[in-house]
């Protein structure tokens, strides 16, 4: 993975103001099923954020445990990233 060019891409998405505009460029540069997972992705995150359990959440999103796992152990052994987006203090 080149740094620079993650670092380049998150300097794109801080510098876009509009909602419409973000969801366009995401259109834009992910196919859609990268654009669905990393969607569902961040529900995931956020219904575990919320106390909820990981086989319900399992079922309500229509995804695997192995899914689901995946998003716990991101918040659990990841960078904090999804905490300091989605926290709100």
């Amino acid at each position: 993975m080149n740094k620079k060019y993650i670092e380049e891409l998150a300097e794109v998405l801080v510098s876009i103001k509009k909602g419409a505009v973000a969801e366009s460029f995401l259109h834009n540069i992910l196919t859609p099923s990268e654009l669905e997972e990393i969607s569902v992705r961040l529900q995931i995150v956020k219904l575990l954020m919320e106390g909820v359990a990981q086989r319900d959440v399992a079922k309500k999103l229509g995804v695997s445990m192995g899914t689901v796992s995946r998003g716990s152990r991101e918040l659990k052994y990841g960078t904090d990233g999804f905490k300091k987006v989605l926290q709100r203090d």
